[in-house]
């Protein structure tokens, strides 16, 4: 069975540019200036996602799978 890809949402209102999420998965996030965002759409299932999502500071990242958000996580 294929894993569905994830889907990471950066909320520009929230981000603070932290680069937390960046140093833990480069593959993923950059940073533009005052912002973080993601690389793509979508990528493959990946803790690190999931981490970057936890660290944030400003809990500004979310992952999705599918329609339902699995980070950040409680």
């Amino acid at each position: 069975m294929t894993a569905v890809p994830w889907s990471v949402r950066v909320d520009p209102g929230l981000c603070m540019a932290s680069g937390m999420c960046a140093a833990i998965a480069p593959e993923v996030f950059a940073l533009d200036g005052e912002h973080a965002r993601p690389l793509a759409g979508s990528f493959a299932p990946d803790d690190r996602v999931l981490e970057a999502a936890d660290v944030c500071p400003a809990q500004a990242i979310t992952v999705h799978d599918g329609a339902s958000v699995i980070a950040p996580r409680p």
